[in-house]
């Protein structure tokens, strides 16, 4: 009897259950288990990554659908758009014609601006009244502010946007997909941060120029103008413009280059390495920048064989006076040959010559290896070649007739003039460099104008074919800027040209460093 009472405890236990089960089997339409067991749930960072992916990945796609706005700037309809980018930068799109990119900025959002057409009626007010371009720069500088301020109100919109949608379907809880969004915005405003904290307005100083715009630096102005107007970069995109409007005034077409008489323009070649191609380009780069020398740092050849010198005869038809240094590809025949050329300018041992209002003076290589070959004491006899050149031209600065520009072949005899000359150019190398040595001089070494000859075949990717513009004040004779030019190599149709200023001409520098007089020192700038 002592067990009865528990007996009915236990039977009206599972009585009570029966309902409750009942209820939960009606209501799921399925047996419920005796235990249940609940699934895991996800882990914090596991969850993390996926809201990041989907902040990301909703904010870009937000800003591809709606993140665009069109503005007039000037006579022109443009696009601005921001894109994801992990360099981040400015890139102007001027179709048909090319490209111009400038870092501007570093931050993980790029600035598109597309020049999507040139408005008949505002452009032909222009050209009725040209008066008007005087004031084209402030109208320019006041649709830009206008056109970004809302560029960054539609990419917040459009982010949010996109994150928010993109979190509810994956989500479908209001709160997370609210929360993504917000972390959109949040990720817009730290990228336009980075992007006002790292802005560069300096950075139109070096553009790079794609496609046809590849001979847009000779829009851009003497080398007077390159000092003076490149201060602010509103009134230089707004110069922009006005050459753009310019272009698309004469039918799409790029005008000639018109020459400033106080700009001397120097073409810095080398290493052709008995490319023909190499002519064609030098006399269209000649016509096109109206060049006024033409200096090659050697290399020219390839065996320096006599039965070689007929690829020499073009130079003569070239336009230009032609400076020439031997390369160690080059052979005494071959300067010879050189020397009985009309118009060829042959420099050795630090022979000077007056060219343009440029005086030059130059050495040719003292190895000849045209098995590209290391001879014993290859090094030392460079910098002997190079000790000869600087003692030459400290005697031309004692006599009054300082040398401005010298050539050598190597750049490590190139070295051995530093603080003797304000700018030594050199080759061999076959890719360009620039650097202002310790004393003062700024070695320029040139890429291969030949592409590397038949060496262009050698590596993976054919090599560029590079050559430069160098731009000097007429007055001071002194190195203004330059624009460093590189088409495709064997098969390739690329091309780009890069505007260069040396520290001391860019906006806000108070003095031009100068070579030191005689004898290096240790004080000397």
């Amino acid at each position: 009897m002592a067990r009865v009472p528990s007996a009915v405890m236990n039977i009206r236990h599972h009585v009570r259950r029966v309902p409750r089960v009942l209820t939960r089997r009606h209501r799921t339409g399925r047996p419920v288990p005796a235990t249940t067991t609940l699934a895991p749930r996800p882990r914090p960072l596991v969850r993390a990554l996926g809201l990041v992916t989907v902040v990301v990945l909703g904010a870009w796609l937000g800003l591809l659908v709606v993140g665009n706005v069109r503005v007039p700037v000037g006579p022109m309809d443009t696009t601005m758009t921001l894109r994801p980018s992990l360099t981040g930068g400015t890139k102007i799109n001027i179709s048909p014609l090319g490209a111009l990119q400038l870092d501007s900025h570093t931050a993980p959002v790029r600035l598109d601006v597309n020049i999507d057409q040139l408005d008949p009626d505002r452009s032909q007010a222009l050209v009725n009244h040209p008066e008007r371009l005087s004031g084209l720069q402030d109208e320019v500088a006041h649709d830009i502010a206008h056109g970004t301020a809302d560029l960054a109100v539609r990419s917040g919109v459009a982010v949010v946007t996109g994150a928010t949608a993109l979190g509810l379907a994956v989500y479908r809880r209001p709160r997370r997909a609210l929360t993504a969004g917000g972390l959109a915005l949040t990720l817009l405003a730290a990228s336009g941060g980075t992007a006002y904290a790292t802005w560069n307005p300096d950075s139109v100083l070096e553009p790079k120029f794609s496609g046809l715009l590849s001979s847009a630096p000779s829009l851009v102005g003497n080398a007077r103008s390159i000092v003076t107007e490149f201060d602010v970069y509103q009134k230089e995109l707004a110069r922009l413009v006005t050459n753009v409007t310019k272009l698309y005034d004469a039918t799409s077409t790029l005008p000639a280059y018109q020459p400033d008489p106080t700009t001397i323009r120097v073409l810095h070649v080398s290493d052709i390495h008995l490319n023909p191609a190499s002519w064609k380009i030098i006399a269209s780069l000649v016509e096109q920048y109206q060049v006024d020398v033409i200096v090659d740092s050697g290399d020219t050849m390839d065996h320096g064989t006599a039965a070689e010198n007929g690829f020499l005869d073009p130079i003569e038809d070239l336009g230009a006076p032609y400076v020439w240094v031997r390369g160690n590809h080059d052979s005494l025949v071959t300067q010879r040959y050189l020397e009985r050329m009309k118009n060829v300018h042959v420099l050795d041992d630090g022979r000077a010559v007056t060219l343009a209002g440029l005086r030059f003076a130059g050495t040719g290589d003292p190895q000849f290896t045209p098995d590209r070959s290391r001879t014993p004491g290859a090094e030392q006899s460079q910098e002997l070649a190079g000790a000869r050149l600087a003692s030459a031209l400290r005697d031309q600065r004692a006599a009054g007739t300082p040398v401005d520009v010298a050539v050598a072949h190597e750049p490590s005899a190139a070295r051995e003039v530093d603080g003797t000359v304000p700018l030594v150019l050199a080759g061999h190398l076959h890719h360009e460099e620039t650097e202002v040595m310790k004393y003062g001089t700024r070695l320029r070494v040139e890429g291969s104008t030949g592409g590397s000859g038949l060496r262009a075949v050698e590596g993976k990717y054919p090599d560029p074919i590079e050559a430069s513009i160098l731009y000097f004040d007429r007055d001071t004779r002194r190195l203004q800027a330059w624009d460093s030019i590189e088409l495709g190599g064997l098969g390739l149709t690329t091309a780009e040209v890069s505007r260069h200023l040396p520290e001391e001409n860019q906006p806000g520098a108070t003095t031009s460093p100068t070579p030191s007089s005689a004898t290096p020192s240790a004080t000397s700038p």
